[in-house]
């Protein structure tokens, strides 16, 4: 099978040019101006529009095995290619937690029957499986998680000597969530005490507050640093923590990387009055001052690569009282869309984005052949119309959970068409029912 894009703005490697692009099968054979349409099967005019790499999005919850009413792999990654996003990184706490060899493996042939979109699961840390983790091969699977702030089932990593262990042993990157337990507890029931479960939103923050964040990833960072580990600090949300992080050598130089998510960089702690639990996440939305910094750090490579930490919830478990509503919310289908709507605010490039989103996760992860659009490479690719305004509503919304905390949100760019692996899986509104997501592998 052959496809040829036509006079598409390929945007890749700091650069912006126009060009068209030739598919074969699932590898990008050429790339260049004038290619003959001669025996190829299908022509795309791309004029007017841009031609990125597949967005490759380093930390979702897919929810499959164990909490399927929430989402599921099918429909997330549907949701997923429809927003651009082409590759996902699957975290551990489904039901049960994958923290076992054999329990990760089933999550792989789930994928490999239900994903739309390329797939890599990490596997999870416990305090007690360190024999389990060290199995994980570098090859094949993304990474190892760990959860240094309250998680789901047993995955709470607060055993200091297991920490150091998994940190000293495990020569595969370390992806951690940071927030410290005791100070996040204490605060509670400082608020639990004035106000009962139904403590108002507006406080979130102030209970998985700076400090809880702050404590916790630099104690990440200081043991990263002593045993030599390769540390990635998933959605990171405080100013304060960007002092840990350097933009003084290449990423593919760094020990130590950092991650933020969309709703970090689009909410303050002043949304709270309107969307309530609906943009409740952990860590908590800060004040306008972290998002500012945030900002910075993106565009200054404190910040590595952009992510959305994609956490379906339904809306019922959503209307609970503070206590009792989960934290997470839908993001994939609307990540990128975000991220061109602060490019028409002037607010960052699209080079930018592109690094960010594509180039950075590859880059961190050692994906093979993915993230940049070069010849030889899988043809993971997303066309783009930065001049189609349409809002988001729930006639449109394809997340499981039939919500989004943007709704009501107008945006002025939209994903015309989604290649996975060469395939055609998304044009113009309409999902393929074939399904072409492949297992991610790892340059290690």
């Amino acid at each position: 099978m052959k496809t040829l894009i036509k006079n598409a703005t390929i945007v890749n490697e700091d650069q912006y040019f126009k060009s068209d692009l030739l598919i074969e099968n699932d590898i990008i054979s050429k790339i260049g101006t004038s290619i003959s349409d001669v025996g190829v099967d299908k022509v795309i005019d791309a004029t007017g529009k841009h031609l990125l790499p597949g967005i490759i999005d380093d930390q979702v919850h897919f929810r499959e095995p164990g909490l399927t009413i929430k989402g599921d792999i099918e429909s997330e990654s549907r949701a997923a290619i429809a927003g651009g996003i082409t590759s996902f990184i699957e975290q551990p706490n489904t039901v049960p937690n994958a923290v076992t060899q054999e329990i990760l493996e089933e999550k792989y042939k789930i994928a490999e029957e239900k994903s739309f979109a390329n797939y890599s699961f990490t596997m999870g840390g416990t305090n007690d499986n360190l024999e389990e983790v060290l199995k994980t091969n570098p090859r094949n699977v993304a990474g190892i998680k760990l959860f240094l702030g309250s998680s789901t089932g047993n995955m709470l990593v607060d055993n200091p000597e297991t920490l150091e262990k998994i940190f000293s042993e495990c020569k595969m990157l370390i992806c951690v969530h940071c927030e410290d337990e005791g100070t996040i507890r204490r605060n509670t029931e400082i608020y639990r005490e004035k106000y009962g479960d139904d403590i108002p939103m507006k406080y979130h923050h102030l209970i998985r507050s700076e400090e809880a964040c702050y404590l916790s990833s630099s104690k990440a960072v200081e043991l990263a640093q002593k045993t030599g580990a390769r540390l990635h600090i998933f959605h990171v949300s405080t100013a304060k923590e960007l002092e840990l992080f350097r933009n003084d050598i290449p990423l593919s130089e760094k020990k130590i990387t950092a991650e933020v998510c969309i709703h970090h960089l689009t909410f303050t702690n002043e949304d709270y009055e309107k969307k309530g639990t609906l943009i409740k996440w952990n860590p908590a939305i800060k004040t306008e001052k972290d998002k500012e910094a945030l900002w910075k750090a993106v565009l200054d490579g404190r910040i590595d690569v952009i992510a959305t930490d994609h956490a379906p919830h339904t809306l019922e478990e959503k209307q609970n009282v503070y206590t009792k509503a989960p934290s997470g919310a839908p993001m994939v289908q609307h990540a990128l869309v975000v991220m061109l709507e602060n490019h028409r605010k002037r607010h960052i490039t699209l080079e930018k984005i592109v690094n960010k989103m594509c180039h950075n996760p590859a880059i961190l992860f050692e994906i093979e052949k993915r993230g940049f659009i070069r010849e030889g490479y899988k043809a993971d690719l997303v066309l783009v119309d930065l001049n189609a305004e349409w809002t988001v509503s729930k006639e449109n919304i394809l997340y499981k959970c039939g919500w989004s905390p943007l709704e009501g949100t107008t945006f002025h760019s939209e994903v015309t068409h989604t290649f996975v692996n060469g395939f055609l899986a998304y044009e113009n509104g309409n999902i393929s029912a074939e399904k072409h997501g492949e297992r991610l592998l790892f340059d290690r």
